[in-house]
């Protein structure tokens, strides 16, 4: 039996096999019903090779619950799974688990409290925290886990970018290079990230803002095949989109070719009465080309046409632009940090898909169990001591120095109070050997940065616009100090414990590993 694109490729069946054994091994023992906490966070920053990030930038939360409020197991899913075989051809999932589905097979049950969309975050904070059923809990890591570390990665790409572009204009145009329908869930998050405008019509509707774009260089090809030559290509565009004219100029040649033709075409605009909007260049060495041109066009008075940069752009190759364009410019007569400034940054291919770094690598641990009406942490060891876990039910603050930079993020015990008149001990995760201490006198507030955002399968919290999102990372981006902001190599900022947390860590490590012992023996 064949389901429907929309109910098996994206409703509740986006998720992994495992998902639904475990929550049939739950089911079977009793677990099913049980609740716990688990825990979503990201354990380093991106590392693109060349250049680091400091930081991200949450994203992608909205719609994971828009898929969360509308998943559900619907009588095609439960046909579906009802044909699952094992390896001695018995069916996988049994009835009794299949109508527990049925009845139970959604996200009522669950609670969410989660760091707002748009602000920083770093390695080892929970970004979102999941309470309920543990089937359920389950079932929604995988979802969870691709919905917003993707966005989270986007988002924090596109921030890199607004940071090296010194205020410039960044287009995302990544929806041609993208991986399938993951460039809408991309789109929104860069434009969360600081991108101001995206080629994407689609997301570009939903999210108020008008799409931006310019003309294929097949449309110039076209022309030139018929004998009417760039300029006429230009000419067809300019008088269709009189008021819109943005000309791209590389196809023959750039500055022999391509800026006069334009230059021509956009004084027939002007004396018509309308006001070019600029060029664009998609090859060759974009430093040297927007200075020329910058030239060219000022001295024909279009010094306020921006000039659109494209073509495998990122965050280090447009701080090495404008590097260049701040040394070459005054040899050429032409203001720098003015061209600067009407430099639009159109990148595709190197945001969509965070060249360099595709994946964030975000987790989703079992931190709590409740039992009767008591919460027990629950740890998980690893190897590695910094993969091991923070467990049990926490919260998050960001504490601010007497800059009002954010100097550090502190987890504490849910129910745990900080003493602002007593010294603040902030421990290292992992490392026993590592500890700060912040005096009154150094910190000027510490900031809660969860937000209880569904509780029992109900939104509570009112969903930020697109502009409040942008706002809250442009404030948090600032706050962060500058050598956490560097694009290569940037400081570390520390994400601690409290003392409380710390001791309760160590003892449940300890614990687990006696026990461990004892059984074996």
């Amino acid at each position: 039996m064949s389901l429907s694109y929309n109910s098996a490729m994206r409703g509740i069946l986006f998720t992994d096999q495992y998902q639904l054994t475990m929550a049939q091994l739950y089911f079977r023992h009793g677990l099913h019903e049980m609740e716990v906490q688990f825990d979503h966070f990201y354990r380093r920053n991106p590392d693109y090779d060349q250049h680091q990030a400091g930081y991200c930038i949450n994203a992608g939360l909205e719609w994971f619950l828009d898929w969360m409020q509308q998943a559900h197991f619907r009588d095609s899913d439960l046909d579906y799974l009802r044909g699952h075989r094992n390896a001695q051809g018995n069916r996988l999932f049994a009835d009794d688990f299949l109508d527990y589905l049925r009845h139970h097979g959604n996200f009522d049950g669950l609670s969410i409290r989660a760091i707002p969309e748009g602000r920083v975050v770093h390695p080892n904070t929970p970004l979102t925290i999941v309470r309920g059923p543990m089937a359920m809990a389950q079932i929604v890591e995988t979802p969870l886990l691709n919905k917003l570390n993707y966005s989270t990665l986007v988002a924090t790409k596109a921030s890199r970018l607004v940071e090296a572009s010194r205020g410039g204009t960044i287009l995302e145009f990544g929806l041609r290079r993208a991986q399938g329908e993951g460039a809408n869930d991309g789109t929104r998050a860069a434009l969360i990230g600081g991108a101001h405008f995206s080629s994407n019509v689609g997301v570009s509707h939903v999210l108020g803002l008008p799409p931006k774009g310019t003309h294929a260089h097949s449309m110039v090809q076209l022309m030139m095949a018929l004998g009417e030559g760039e300029i006429g290509a230009f000419r067809a565009y300019a008088e269709l989109y009189p008021d819109d004219c943005l000309l791209l100029v590389d196809t023959v040649d750039t500055l022999q070719s391509g800026v006069p033709n334009a230059i021509k075409v956009f004084e027939e605009l002007r004396r018509k009465g309308h006001r070019p909007a600029g060029i664009r260049l998609d090859s060759g060495d974009q430093a040297y080309l927007s200075i020329q041109a910058a030239k060219m066009l000022d001295e024909a008075g279009f010094d306020e046409c921006a000039i659109v940069l494209s073509s495998d752009l990122d965050e280090l190759v447009i701080w090495q632009i404008i590097t260049q364009i701040q040394h070459e410019a005054p040899r050429y007569g032409v203001d720098a940090d003015k061209l600067i400034k009407r430099l639009v940054y159109g990148v595709g291919t190197r945001l969509i898909t965070s060249w360099g770094e595709p994946a964030l690598g975000g987790v989703y641990k079992l931190v709590a169990v409740k039992k009767g009406d008591d919460w027990s942490s629950a740890i998980k060891i690893s190897e590695s001591p910094s993969k091991t876990p923070t467990p049990g039910a926490k919260q998050a603050w960001r504490i601010y120095d007497q800059r009002q930079k954010a100097t550090a993020d502190l987890l504490t015990l849910e129910d745990e109070v900080i003493d602002l008149d007593a010294p603040l001990v902030l421990r290292h995760p992992s490392d026993h050997t590592k500890q700060r201490t912040l005096q009154p006198s150094q910190i000027s507030r510490i900031e809660p940065l969860h937000a209880e955002i569904v509780r029992q399968g109900q939104l509570v919290y009112d969903l930020p616009s697109l502009e409040e999102l942008r706002r809250r990372r442009f404030t948090d981006v600032e706050a962060l100090d500058p050598g956490v902001r560097r694009l290569v190599n940037p400081h570390i900022y520390h994400v601690s414990l409290s003392e409380a947390l710390w001791g309760l860590k160590q003892e449940l490590i300890a614990e687990a590993r006696r026990s461990n012992i004892n059984s074996e023996s």
